[in-house]
């Protein structure tokens, strides 16, 4: 079985450094997963959004926290969803001085919609449409695209002028012997909303009887895509 993201990228697949291939090439029939440590050299958010983002903490999703040298974990668990779905865990750990917070998503490949589909959050309510590409220092490049929101009978697709576009860039770099990664969410009117850079090692771990940690999967899973 192929990652959902050789079946995203395709040819592209082959343009990633070796690295970024290993990162992006499990699938849950490899019975591995990817975690990484490392730190965020920059975190920053826009006061403005602090209230919408600071109700996202209750769900594992964006913050308003902000600061420079942050220690950071990464979790890459592929496994089988409750609907057979191909799905990887990104479970993203932020130690700030006084607080830890948590980003949570699980990705799926959509057949209906051809492209990966993101749930973020701990219940999966806000599913995000992604496009992937190869970038030309053979790192992956992730836009957002189209977002829609599920919760028992509501569901609803958020206007383009209400959304923000996230831009995601990871890469190894081979000098330093270390991934690094920038995110970035901006609004189309209002600018940036939040963004971080940083860098981290991971290792590919063996994952006894393909089980996932309790921790970091959904409390939640959504069907509809």
């Amino acid at each position: 079985m192929v990652s959902i993201y050789q079946i995203a990228l395709g040819d592209q697949f082959g343009r990633l450094h070796p690295k970024i291939q290993e990162r992006f090439g499990i699938s849950s029939s490899d019975r591995k997963a990817s975690v990484g440590v490392g730190t965020m050299h920059r975190i920053s958010y826009a006061r403005w959004a602090a209230l919408p983002l600071y109700v996202g903490t209750k769900r594992h999703m964006m913050f308003p926290n902000g600061g420079r040298n942050i220690p950071f974990s990464i979790e890459n668990y592929p496994y089988r969803d409750p609907f057979g779905r191909e799905t990887v865990t990104w479970i993203r750990t932020f130690k700030f001085p006084r607080t830890l917070r948590r980003f949570d998503a699980t990705m799926i490949y959509s057949q209906e919609r051809s492209r990966i589909v993101d749930y973020l959050g701990t219940h999966q309510h806000l599913a995000v449409d992604l496009e992937l590409s190869a970038a030309p220092n053979g790192g992956i490049r992730i836009r957002s695209g189209e977002q829609r929101f599920y919760e028992g009978w509501l569901q609803f697709r958020f206007p383009y002028r209400l959304t923000g576009i996230a831009e995601v860039c990871e890469w190894y770099d081979d000098e330093a012997e270390k991934y690094r990664i920038t995110v970035q969410v901006n609004h189309r009117t209002l600018g940036t909303i939040f963004a971080y850079e940083g860098e981290f090692e991971a290792v590919t771990i063996e994952v006894l009887n393909g089980h996932v940690p309790p921790g970091a999967l959904p409390l939640r899973s959504e069907r509809r895509e």
